[in-house]
């Protein structure tokens, strides 16, 4: 019992070791056996091909890349001090 328990979970860690990388080739497989389109599967399947040679990176690595805030350190900066700035006179009038 032990040892069926100890290959199985084995077998489960080599087959989801990298998961994440791998998906890219589940999607087409499973759109291929759930509609039977080869067509879209292709499409699908050749369109993250050309994405990961063209940018070097994955469909979801390029997403998130475009959906993180783009505020520059020098505009994070000088809202900081900005706010620090209004603190300070706030607390300077408070307390007279």
């Amino acid at each position: 019992m032990i040892l069926k328990n100890l290959v199985i979970g084995i077998f489960s860690l080599g087959l989801l070791s990298g998961c994440a990388q791998n998906a890219a080739l589940f999607g087409p497989a499973y759109t291929l056996a759930s509609t039977g389109n080869i067509y879209h599967a292709g499409l699908t399947y050749g369109s993250n091909e050309i994405i990961i040679k063209t940018t070097g990176k994955s469909t979801t690595q390029n997403l998130k890349k475009m959906l993180k805030p783009k505020i520059k350190e020098s505009e994070f900066e000088k809202l900081v001090k900005k706010n620090i700035n209004e603190t300070r006179k706030k607390l300077n009038f408070s307390s007279q």
